[in-house]
């Protein structure tokens, strides 16, 4: 089931139903969401839609998502602008607000224009053509520090591709990913 939902101004929204979502930690969690966006997007002053569902309805990339938020709306630019700063700043706000275990932060997804499934794929074909590199050149390539999510998605393309092996280097904001020549046995 998918609720749909707009944040009219000044004008709180009504209490989400999330019926038919899957379990996270149950309904609560799916009402917890509910409530924090029916909080932080008046109060940013954003003037977003949303709308809560299951994958299964989404259509989600990932079967791991349990939740996915979709904004659209007048102010759907600007929650995309930076590499979609804000939209992933709310998404980060959204998982302490759920006390989400870091381990599921993969559980509930946050997305506004199909920038998240352009960005997946963005990430395939940049790990597909940094495996031909080193396989090529045989010199590792190092990617630009990104987030955990970022990197567990190149680590997962390049998982057995022939010649190529990974591995996270670095720490904190610093933490990236390097493609190495596999080890000749």
């Amino acid at each position: 089931m998918s609720e749909r939902r707009h944040v009219p101004e000044n004008r709180p929204p009504r209490n989400p139903s999330p019926s038919g979502l899957p379990t996270l930690a149950g309904r609560r969690a799916a009402d917890e969401l509910g409530r924090f966006l029916s909080l932080a997007v008046p109060a940013l002053g954003l003037a977003l839609d949303y709308d809560i569902s299951s994958p299964a309805e989404s259509a989600a990339p990932s079967s791991e998502t349990e939740i996915v938020v979709a904004f659209s709306g007048a102010d759907q630019d600007f929650l995309l602008e930076r590499n979609a700063e804000l939209l992933l700043a709310l998404e980060h706000i959204a998982h302490r607000w759920l006390r989400l275990d870091p381990r599921l932060h993969d559980r509930v997804r946050f997305d506004c224009a199909g920038y998240r499934d352009a960005r997946l794929e963005e990430l395939k074909l940049s790990a597909r053509v940094a495996a031909q590199r080193v396989r090529e050149t045989g010199q590792a390539f190092r990617f630009n520090p990104m987030p955990p999510r970022e990197r567990r998605i190149v680590h997962l393309e390049l998982t057995g591709a022939p010649g190529v092996r990974t591995a996270s280097e670095g720490s904190g904001d610093r933490r990236l990913l390097v493609v190495y020549p596999a080890e000749k046995r």
